[in-house]
């Protein structure tokens, strides 16, 4: 028989504790750009009883994305594939945050989509910086392109490459990343696996800690967590939670989903001073 394996994409808190919930008696293949960054979870994980391994990526090179789904396919059956890794707008200029985290994300989904096991699913992190775009900031034509174009023409495309704002290039990516994963759970589901998306809000994890003290928006996402209507930022183990209701057997009709979990922050950006 072989072994489950769950792919984790990125090493960070919401990583780790979304492997932690699904990844029991399970090979977790914990992926990221930086070895370094692996080391201590590699430790910690192995000493609670977790069967891990290691692998060095490049989401934006399609050839290590395809390494890495090659390594996940010999190690055995892939059941569950995590993809956490991205760029926020204080770690990098827009280019390279389009390149990671909506390029990146196309092509993992397109290199998974052909290994995945029956009865797999992907679950993406996006962010609920997505819901800020105004209503007709993409056309349906530019919504269509993001959700369904090659991953190597997105970049070209006239609209994502005039984009020099990094948090525009990081709304513009989460709100790709949302689009693609309802186009990609039609082809998923030829293989009867799914994939969905949990655009998180401000969840207390180092990158969070990089824009809540960050010059240029630190007070902007100071104030939306203080006046959010659960007046906090979430946890890692709450996405962690959603995370193993979907992958689970009780969430096995859920396929091409975007889930908001952000405490409100949204609603009250839409509806607060209504």
């Amino acid at each position: 028989m072989k072994n489950d394996v769950v792919v984790v994409i990125g090493s960070g808190s919401i990583a780790q504790a979304i492997a932690r919930r699904i990844g029991t008696g399970k090979t977790i293949l914990l992926a990221d750009i930086k070895a370094d960054n692996m080391l201590s979870v590699v430790e910690i994980f192995s000493k609670a009883g977790f069967n891990v391994q290691t692998q060095v990526v490049d989401v934006g090179d399609r050839t290590s994305v395809q390494e890495l789904a090659k390594r996940a396919a010999e190690l055995g059956d892939i059941t569950s594939v995590i993809h956490t890794a991205g760029l926020s707008p204080s770690q990098a200029v827009a280019q390279d945050i389009l390149k990671v985290d909506l390029y990146g994300t196309a092509v993992v989904l397109e290199e998974f989509g052909h290994v995945i096991a029956k009865n797999g699913v992907a679950i993406v992190i996006g962010s609920q910086s997505s819901y800020r775009l105004e209503i007709d900031a993409l056309s349906q034509v530019q919504s269509d392109a993001l959700a369904k174009l090659p991953p190597e023409e997105l970049l070209q495309l006239p609209f994502i490459h005039e984009i020099t704002d990094s948090l525009y290039a990081y709304q513009i990516s989460k709100k790709g990343n949302a689009l693609r994963v309802s186009a990609e759970a039609v082809r998923w589901g030829k293989r009867g696996a799914r994939v969905n998306c949990i655009s998180a809000g401000i969840i207390f994890t180092p990158l969070a800690y990089d824009e809540l003290n960050s010059p240029e928006r630190g007070e902007f996402y100071r104030n939306m967590l203080s006046k959010s209507p659960v007046g906090r930022g979430g946890t890692p183990d709450e996405i962690g939670a959603l995370a193993e209701f979907i992958s689970g057997p009780n969430g096995t009709y859920i396929t091409g989903s975007d889930f908001l979990v952000d405490g409100g922050a949204t609603a009250n950006y839409k509806y607060g001073n209504s």
